[in-house]
């Protein structure tokens, strides 16, 4: 990996390099997105059979568009036991920490009659998209539809595009059926997302939708956002890992080839205080790469986005970070928790030497579907919260709306809105 030192210029033109990446930078495909998303609208089912023949080679029909229980059984039979059993269990941890998001509607009544309250209710149905093609991500499944069955959302629908065959992956089955999905149909891209948005004879029209895709699938959840809502445009994946001295250069390495294998497009980066560090972690990347089996992505994506950056102090690389705002953030540091409390913009951090960033992919519990592009400095991971609906609540008595009727109408009649004031004042004539 190259390794550069850290200053003002490198750091903005590093910057830049990453959000080449932005789902925001492929305007050349949306007007393909959007002509796919006009003929979904109008012509419902038949634009989706007749895109999954082009897209996937499989001939698509009302009667063979959604997945069957049979199917779903088919699927644990393909599956080692023992993996079944981690699916689960990984379900058990994304559950429980999920759990303790939830919120209850809430009132604050006053003797004077007022009455101030939220009240919080699921959305009706969630629709949540599961790639398929280069990899199948189960662990995906089970991040998006755990927080929305734990928000207490009544239906879930589910599509993901088939292979030639019409089969689904039987991994993305078995951690459907875990997870509590209501409907899963076989169908991908854009046109899934119109779907999900719009609705068709077969496919229900959802209220929000969830889940990663490529850029197609990104741009169509971009489109259709105001019809639904959505979790995020997302990009492709990254880490930067904050170190200094003490850090163990081989766990460094292994950590960032862990994203650097996603594909072309995922960046990976160390900022780190020591040269020394930095000249042993790139040495031993060029020894991991050649053992993976994903070699050749990784070697583009360390090419194109994988930086060794050396800072001149800590404060220096914590500022950096801030400024990159990177999806996952690993600090391994002397003290990880210490550096914890200056970081403001990550999607998740990983505290310490064995708190390797599959853990959050897999198994720990919080959701690893997270801001990417830097839009961790103002977006959350995925959440029970995505799931629900507040409502403001007001109750106000004669007495207590009595005190305060004149500076309400002042107020009104102050921006020019006087049947506002109206309002107010025909209850005390």
């Amino acid at each position: 990996m190259r390794i550069i030192a850290l200053s003002g210029e490198t750091k903005e033109s590093i910057l830049q390099d990453l959000l080449k990446r932005s789902p925001n930078n492929y305007s050349e495909y949306e007007d393909t997105v959007n002509q796919i998303i006009k003929r979904v609208r109008e012509e419902g089912d038949q634009a989706l059979f007749d895109y999954t023949q082009t897209f996937d080679h499989f001939s698509l029909t009302a009667e063979n568009i959604r997945v069957t229980k049979e199917e779903i059984a088919k699927a644990y039979a393909c599956l080692d036991p023992g993996f079944v059993e981690i699916l689960r269990e990984s379900a058990q941890n994304i559950r429980v920490f999920h759990t303790k998001q939830l919120r209850n509607s809430w009132f604050d009544p006053k003797e004077d009659g007022t009455i101030l309250g939220m009240k919080i209710t699921p959305i009706a149905r969630a629709g949540v998209y599961v790639p398929g093609g280069k990899a199948a991500y189960p662990s995906s499944v089970l991040m998006n539809v755990i927080p929305a069955k734990v928000a207490g959302v009544k239906s879930i629908v589910m599509t993901t595009p088939p292979g030639a065959d019409g089969k689904i992956n039987p991994g993305t089955l078995v951690a459907a059926d875990i997870a509590g999905v209501d409907e899963i149909y076989r169908v991908g891209g854009a046109q899934a997302i119109a779907a999900l948005a719009f609705g068709t004879k077969s496919i229900p029209k959802a209220d929000k939708i969830t889940g990663p895709g490529n850029i197609f699938v990104a741009l169509a959840k971009k489109a259709v956002y105001g019809h639904v809502s959505i979790d995020s445009i997302a990009g492709p994946s990254e880490i930067l890992v904050l170190a200094d001295g003490t850090a163990n250069p081989r766990y460094v390495a292994a950590d960032l080839l862990s994203q650097a294998e996603h594909d072309e497009l995922a960046s990976a980066i160390l900022i780190t205080t020591s040269k020394e560090l930095a000249k042993k972690v790139s040495e031993q990347v060029e020894e991991f790469v050649k053992q993976l089996s994903r070699k050749e992505i990784i070697q583009k994506s360390l090419d194109n986005y994988g930086y060794i950056l050396v800072a001149e102090c800590m404060e220096d690389a914590i500022a950096a970070a801030n400024e990159i705002a990177s999806e996952h953030l690993e600090i391994l540091t002397r003290n990880p928790f210490e550096t914890m409390t200056h970081i403001r913009n990550a999607g998740a951090i990983f505290l310490g030497e064995y708190a390797c960033e599959p853990l959050g992919d897999y198994f720990a519990g919080p959701n690893h579907i997270l801001p990417t592009n830097g839009t961790a400095r103002f977006f959350s991971p995925l959440s029970v919260d995505d799931f629900l609906k507040k409502t403001s609540i007001i109750s106000y008595s004669r007495p207590a709306l009595e005190k305060v009727h004149e500076k309400i109408e002042t107020f009104a009649e102050n921006e020019g809105l006087t049947a506002h004031a109206n309002s107010i004042k025909v209850r005390f004539e």
